[in-house]
């Protein structure tokens, strides 16, 4: 049996923020589907668009709040996290860093967990992204 598009794009809901700054890109900041919300890679980025600041802690501190921010929109929390994925463009600098950022904003149980290194993200300056997947609360 063929799924039709109206039934698809009625089980995948759009989520956004305001301002969206993913938008002009044509991205969902995140959708939910099946029980789940799914969040794009979220970078050290504030609401116009502009990287925050050079140091990796400061970016990454963003994007946890940029994905706070979209899981919000969504109903959820990052207490609702169940996977990340973080990528970084410098693993052996930063790995401490990350396990610092995991303890600040997330808490146990301690969502499973994808990290990668990368040599580079959508834009020079980021030096790390974030994305996660979460349950959706009803």
């Amino acid at each position: 049996m063929a799924v039709t598009e109206a039934r698809v794009a009625h089980e995948i809901e759009r989520i956004a923020t305001t301002p969206d700054w993913y938008e002009p890109y044509r991205i969902s900041q995140a959708v939910r589907a099946g029980g789940w919300i799914h969040v794009s890679g979220q970078a050290g980025i504030d609401e116009q668009g502009r990287t925050v600041s050079d140091d990796f802690l400061a970016q990454g501190r963003q994007a946890f709040a940029n994905v706070e921010q979209v899981l919000a929109a969504a109903g959820a929390s990052l207490a609702d996290v169940v996977k990340v994925g973080i990528f970084v463009t410098d693993m052996a600098a930063h790995l401490d860093d990350v396990i610092r950022l995991r303890e600040e904003f997330l808490s146990p149980p301690y969502p499973a967990d994808t990290l990668l290194e990368v040599s580079s993200l959508a834009q020079p300056d980021w030096r790390i992204e974030i994305e996660a997947t979460a349950l959706a609360r009803g």
